[in-house]
């Protein structure tokens, strides 16, 4: 064969795939870079002879068609585990989506438009926690809950020790544990009582016998010690702080703010304030149902004299987790609420719905709280059993969809399913068993 009669001499230049409308208006999508990589993998596929030049046009504009402008993709969640460490935590309420794009843009987070001078950050949202909150004298949001905990022993015990029984010296996600956290903060730990019994008589020993920055107060989250237990609680230690002048700081976790009938062990900043913690450490991103934040909520000057310290500063909230967080507390119910309380009858409804029509088995299944939110409490549901051999192919799908593998079955549980996306889960079933060669 000659030069001339080589067909990689067809191959279409990278200039004229550029004019070619489906290609240029992924340019506007995608950006420069992404779209001449297309182009140069699906001329390097011709010159390899894997497709005809002819067909390298066609070849750029399916695959720019299937790349997304961030490597996150998107997951139908059916393992019924509302707050979903894995999957992210909270998903966003629409009124969160909307506000986040308002504030990609240039947006006044500092700026007071009608004078034109420099305004406090996050000024509305602090006046919506505090609103959602009224037991707080002051809020303040950083970037996440370790980050509140860091910047409240830093603040508050840097030098000093921080009091903290034993049974509550726990481990957080990803093995990180709280203690290592506040000794990272040049905080002493003063572990007081035992794993499974703590006394009041344990934390004023302590008190006595050194110098003291704050008492600690840490909800289990994860995990419960059930039987010969006993713990100081906090109007017990509230007097104790006020003898020795130490603040109570009570880090609650989930981030619930308001007592949730479903949930009665599970700890809330009101009641917990009111008790007697004077700061509260919650998460934003787990049963608030919010962005990835950490709130600090309690006394005024407490809560001004953390604003104030330098590590505030490496800490703070960006203007898309405000602008979210403002969202989420004064907009409609997030999603987080709506499936912990989904209405069981519409629930099985529709489960028994999607299931007759993939001919599948409707089983009873709990779902659970997740992300750490009161563990061994179940939320009764139902859920389609699939064959397990579904659950790959599901999970690597377009849509994916996440499942439950139990007992040999692939479980999928729409609780936290949008019920307009059950025909896209419907699809994603039949997909996957052509995947799978499962009738």
């Amino acid at each position: 064969m000659t030069t001339s009669d080589d067909p990689r001499r067809h191959i279409p230049r990278t200039d004229a795939l550029l004019t070619v409308p489906e290609i240029d208006d992924a340019r506007i999508r995608l950006g420069d870079t992404v779209v001449r990589t297309a182009i140069r993998d699906g001329q390097d596929a011709a010159r390899r002879g894997e497709i005809a030049p002819d067909d390298v046009q066609q070849a750029v504009i399916d695959d720019l068609g299937t790349r997304r402008t961030s490597s996150v993709r998107p997951v139908l969640n059916g393992t019924g585990v509302v707050v979903h460490t894995n999957l992210g935590r909270a998903p966003l309420s629409s009124a969160a989506l909307e506000a986040v794009t308002a504030a990609a843009g240039y947006v006044d987070v500092e700026l007071d438009l009608e004078t034109g001078a420099r305004s406090r950050r996050g000024a509305a949202t602090r006046a919506a926690l505090l609103a959602a909150c009224p037991a707080a004298g002051d809020a303040l949001m950083v970037n996440n809950g370790a980050a509140a905990l860091v910047l409240a022993t830093t603040a508050l015990a840097a030098g000093r020790a921080v009091v903290i029984s034993r049974g509550e010296m726990i481990e957080i996600g990803a093995g990180f544990r709280l203690t290592d956290l506040i000794a990272s903060t040049g905080a002493r730990l003063a572990e007081v009582g035992t794993t499974n019994r703590t006394h009041l008589r344990d934390y004023a020993d302590a008190l006595g016998a050194d110098d003291v920055g704050a008492i600690l107060k840490v909800h289990p989250s994860n995990f419960r010690v059930q039987g010969f237990t006993s713990e100081a609680t906090l109007s017990e230690l509230r007097e104790l702080a006020d003898a020795h002048d130490v603040p109570l700081i009570a880090d609650i976790g989930s981030g619930l703010l308001q007592p949730d009938a479903l949930l009665p062990d599970e700890p809330d900043a009101t009641t917990t304030l009111t008790a007697g913690a004077d700061l509260v450490i919650a998460s934003g991103d787990k049963l608030l149902g919010g962005p990835q934040a950490g709130l600090l909520l309690g006394d005024a000057a407490l809560v001004g004299r953390l604003s104030r310290h330098p590590l505030a500063r490496a800490v703070r909230a960006d203007k898309l987790a405000l602008a979210a967080m403002e969202a989420t507390l004064t907009g409609p119910p997030p999603p987080v609420r709506l499936y912990l309380h989904a209405d069981p009858a519409a629930l099985r409804a529709r489960t028994d719905k999607l299931g007759a029509a993939l001919g599948c088995e409707v089983i009873a299944h709990d779902g659970r709280v997740g992300g750490g939110g009161a563990p061994g409490v179940p939320l009764p549901g139902w859920a389609i059993r699939l064959p397990e051999t579904l659950a790959a192919p599901l999970r690597l799908g377009d849509p994916a969809v996440l499942t439950r593998v139990h007992d040999g079955s692939c479980l999928l549980d729409l609780r936290c399913i949008p019920e307009s996306d059950d025909q896209r889960v419907a699809e994603a079933v039949s997909a996957a068993r052509g995947a799978a060669g499962v009738p």
